[in-house]
This record gives C-alpha cells, structure tokens and sequence, in this order.
C-alpha cells in the first residue's frame, strides 16, 4: 500500500465514524437505543460490518453518541461567548445543556444498565461540561450580571435536576421550570455578590 493511500483510508474511516455517530443520534432520538443496526447504518450509508469494526457492542455506539453530545456542548462554550454578551451566552449554553440532558432521556436505562463501557461516563460530563460553563459563569458573575453565589458544578447539579422527566408531564414543564431558574439567576445578581 501506497504512503497517499494510508491518509486516503484514514479520512474514509473517520468519515463512517462520523457518519455512524450522525446516524446514531438521529435513529436513537426517534427509535432508542434499541434499534436495529441495519437502520443506523442504512442511514449512514455504510455496511453493519463497517459499524461494528468502529463500534464492537452496542454500548461502544451508545457511549461515543453521547461523548459527541457532551463535546458538542462543552465546545459551544467558547462560540457563546464570542458572540453574546456574558449573561446571553450563559443562559444560551444552559438552553444547549438542558436539550442535551433532554436527548438523554432515551439513553437513560442503557447508561444506567451497569454496562463497564458508561462507567466514565460521569467524571467525563464532569471534566468536560464543568471548565466550559466556569468559564461562562465566571464572566457573567464578573459583569454583574447573574448572582455570585453558585459556582459552576451548582448549576451542573441544579439544571439536571431540574430536566429530570416528571412522569405524566410533558418536556415543556421542564423548559418552563428552566427558565424561571434562569430568571432567578440573573434576578440575585446584586444580592449574590460577595
């Protein structure tokens, strides 16, 4: 094999990756995490040999949608903050966090299942989603926008307590709830300085 076919396989195979996760997190969405393998990769355009040479069990699949999840909240962060006032940007990125733990909901009984594949699963949120909303938080707190007497593992905790389903209620019970949270967030800004 030529060297400039080694780069050529390499993107082809990161290409089926991405396209496996892209399939994933559509088909998981809509059907769980139960659905059949043919249809993640019919939808990918790749055969289900291709899937599980990327993604051995069915729990690899799971955990690398959800890590996409996560970095693709955590990431946001610094894009948030380029563009929006620090307040904006915090309550955006809390809104971008909330529809994460909403897609969750469907992969809750998999990543509770005791499965060993999900169990960094916690301290990866944690290290990945903490720094991104500190840093949110910590210029909004500094502008004076939003109240200093919670640090960002506070609000981690908080907001995904508040996005826990409540049986008999639909998801937008939990939006409404976010937002009066985020209200009362920005409403003790003078009273939470320290």
């Amino acid at each position: 094999m030529s060297e400039d076919q080694v780069p050529r396989r390499r993107a082809d195979a990161r290409r089926n990756v991405d396209a496996l996760l892209d399939a994933a997190r559509a088909i998981f969405a809509t059907s769980g995490v139960d659905a059949p393998a043919k249809e993640i990769t019919d939808r990918a355009g790749v055969g289900v040999g291709t899937m599980y040479r990327h993604f051995p069990q069915r729990a690899h699949l799971v955990k690398a949608v959800v890590e996409s999840n996560i970095d693709a909240v955590a990431d946001a962060a610094a894009t948030l903050s380029a563009e929006h006032e620090p307040a904006e940007a915090l309550t955006a990125w809390i809104l971008r966090f909330a529809d994460l733990l909403a897609t969750k909901r469907g992969l809750a009984s998999a990543l509770h299942s005791g499965d060993p594949a999900f169990e960094g699963l916690p301290a990866y949120f944690l290290e990945r989603l903490g720094p991104a909303l500190a840093g949110l938080l910590d210029a909004a707190v500094a502008a004076g926008t939003v109240r200093a007497d919670l640090n960002a593992e506070d609000l981690l905790h908080a907001i995904t307590q508040l996005c826990r389903p409540v049986p008999g209620l639909p998801p937008e019970h939990n939006q409404r709830i976010l937002t009066v949270f985020l209200d009362g967030l920005r409403q003790g800004a003078t009273q939470g300085r320290r």
